[in-house]
């Protein structure tokens, strides 16, 4: 096993933190585990906490463009109160709760191109050092799953995913961003959509999804957004007939003559539907719908350059210590 070191404020002689997750991805809402491996310093040290912080690269739209920053979505205290002898080898073991909201990073495996990490605290001798930084994996609830499928097989095409600062107005949303997933439109849309952007602010009772449509213009009249909210409970995902049910949301989507002011983005918009049992279908599973379009070269070459840029404190060592 290698230690990374911890540089700054903590000094040469310091302990040693190494943050190992348990493998395969969370879901929103589900249980995080694994351990916190120390090694103790050159003389003994007293641990005062070893918390996580749940982080996420995040843009913000703003007059002048667009930038990018890291935003702390969660923490969590995991041990401390303890003192660490010189060269001892110390685990803490951790489950904790992720937000219900946290973004859907992969599907089927595939990387959506949303960058979220674990990074360690550790509070010693009164100096803090955030010295360890893992990547997250978070797969969709049933129901994200159920939804992108439908999505994917009535012929819509992944575009891109990001985190976006801000609120959506009129919903119960938690925390300080959202995720949009970007998504071509199915061939018998493209005539009225460019784009449509697929928001879900999952909670304990279910998920809230925000679609919203980049509509054409058309001869007399300019493009503008659309935006419907529906609410799907958890229960019951395996007996609805989901390409209905998403194609009936499409559709009402497509026929507003909704004009939202810019500021007002994604506001009032409460249809309050809620889906119930459908025909029966069950959710074909497997890399079916939107899992294909991810696999393009350009976007997983996207992927990999912002992971690298995100994780840029650490060093080669990750790559020896069979963190994967």
């Amino acid at each position: 096993m290698v230690f990374k070191r911890l540089l700054g404020s903590l000094g040469v002689g310091g302990p040693t933190v190494d943050t190992v997750l348990d493998p395969g991805a969370v879901m929103p809402g589900g249980q995080l585990g694994g351990q916190v491996q120390l090694k103790g310093g050159e003389t003994d040290f007293t641990v005062e906490h070893i918390t996580l912080e749940l982080v996420a690269r995040v843009e913000a739209e703003h007059d002048g463009g667009e930038s990018e920053g890291v935003v702390v979505f969660e923490r969590f205290t995991v041990g401390g109160g303890f003192r660490l002898a010189a060269g001892e080898l110390h685990s803490v073991p951790f489950s904790v709760t992720v937000p219900w909201e946290t973004p859907v990073t992969e599907l089927h495996g595939q990387a959506l191109g949303v960058v979220l990490g674990v990074r360690t605290e550790l509070a010693i001798s009164g100096a803090k050092d955030k010295g360890d930084l893992d990547q997250l994996a978070v797969r969709p609830l049933p129901v994200q799953e159920a939804v992108l499928e439908a999505l994917g097989r009535l012929g819509f095409g992944f575009k891109s995913a990001d985190l976006e600062l801000g609120r959506i107005g009129g919903t119960g949303q938690q925390l300080p961003f959202y995720q949009e997933i970007e998504l071509t439109p199915a061939p018998q849309y493209a005539h009225q959509v460019n784009e449509i952007e697929v928001t879900f602010l999952a909670s304990p009772g279910g998920v809230e999804i925000i679609l919203e449509a980049d509509k054409r213009g058309g001869l007399f009249s300019d493009g503008h957004d659309a935006v419907s909210r529906f609410t799907v409970g958890h229960q019951g995902v395996e007996q609805v007939d989901w390409n209905t049910e998403v194609d009936g949301w499409i559709r009402q989507l497509v026929e507003h003559h909704h004009h939202p002011t810019h500021s007002s983005h994604h506001d009032d918009h409460d249809h309050g539907h809620r889906s119930g049992p459908g025909i029966g279908t069950a959710v074909a599973a497997g890399a079916a719908g939107l899992a294909v379009g991810v696999v393009g070269g350009m976007v997983a070459a996207e992927v990999i350059d912002e992971v690298g840029d995100f994780f840029e404190g650490d060093d080669e060592e990750d790559e020896e210590s069979g963190e994967d």
